[in-house]
């Protein structure tokens, strides 16, 4: 294979730039290079990580920037994107009445798998693989929402997509759909670029090689966990105060204890602080604080 094809493999994202009616901007040059696994992509509500995620999916279009999927230019030829896309959003709707088995059949028929055998054994393999298929008779309007958003997996992955997108998908999962649902992502990752986008630490930090955070639009950090961690080693701190001492203003968060709370800060020592070896909670929460700094 060539220097320039191994260099097309994968998701590459460069100055892509969105801003809405009223001034609102979305995306400030976002830069992002993904190969086959698992990415994770973390920020907070308005981060502009949903709009980066419907540009990827080619619901909207960006003012300016660029999208290649293994070298194909998705926007310029979006249905060969289309064709190589899975895509989960965060809120999954259900047609009453409608049983699983039945729904899923049809959303790969609508996806090109016009031939009726081949297609009924597709869905039998993903029912199967999302574990689904004992409650495949059952009308999805009747599912939970951890299956609800299982099934939505297996409607993603239908043709075996080359880039699967999920948007916050375990947002209102109870621990066990957490776990079931971290496995199978897990096991797609194996074979497709996967950019998982959500606002909780703990699911990048049990899933994912690589990262970038984003803020304002922007990407505000970006690396492997372990480098991103190793860039703060030295620089934080914590203490445990009271529950009627308040938390220091630099303190990057906090959290409640049985008697009292955690106070995490960044930056030289003070009085009455340990080191804390940083975890991605840390990085995650001083990358927020430092672009917030940058932009005042």
């Amino acid at each position: 294979m060539s220097e320039r094809n191994v260099s097309e493999r994968g998701l590459v994202v460069q100055g892509l730039r969105k801003t809405y009616a009223g001034g609102v901007t979305a995306l400030d040059g976002v830069d992002l290079e993904v190969t086959s696994g698992l990415y994770g992509l973390l920020g907070p509500n308005g981060a502009g990580k949903s709009t980066l995620m419907r540009t990827l999916a080619t619901l909207q279009l960006p003012d300016t920037g660029s999208v290649t999927l293994d070298g194909i230019d998705a926007l310029a030829d979006p249905d060969s994107l289309r064709a190589q896309l899975g895509y989960l959003p965060q809120q999954i709707g259900a047609y009453p009445g409608v049983a699983g088995r039945d729904l899923l059949d049809r959303f790969a028929w609508l996806k090109g798998r016009t031939n009726a055998s081949e297609r009924k054994q597709e869905v039998a393999y993903l029912l199967e693989r999302v574990n689904l298929d004992g409650d495949a008779h059952r009308a999805v309007a009747t599912y939970s929402g951890g299956m609800l958003h299982r099934f939505g997996i297996a409607i993603a992955l239908i043709g075996q997509p080359r880039l699967l997108i999920v948007d916050e998908p375990t947002a209102g999962l109870d621990p066990a759909e957490r776990s079931r649902f971290h496995r199978i992502l897990a096991d797609i990752g194996s074979d497709a670029v996967v950019l998982l986008s959500t606002h909780i630490v703990e699911d990048v930090e049990n899933l994912c090689t690589r990262l970038s955070i984003m803020a304002g639009g922007r990407i505000v950090a970006a690396g492997t966990p372990e480098r991103l961690k190793d860039e703060l080693e030295g620089q934080i701190w914590e203490r445990e105060i009271s529950r009627h001492e308040p938390v220091p203003e630099r303190s990057l968060h906090a959290t409640a204890t049985p008697y009292g709370t955690r106070v995490v800060v960044a930056g030289e020592a003070e009085a009455g602080y340990t080191a804390r070896h940083p975890r991605l909670e840390d990085v995650y929460h001083h990358a927020l604080l430092t672009a917030q700094c940058e932009a005042v």
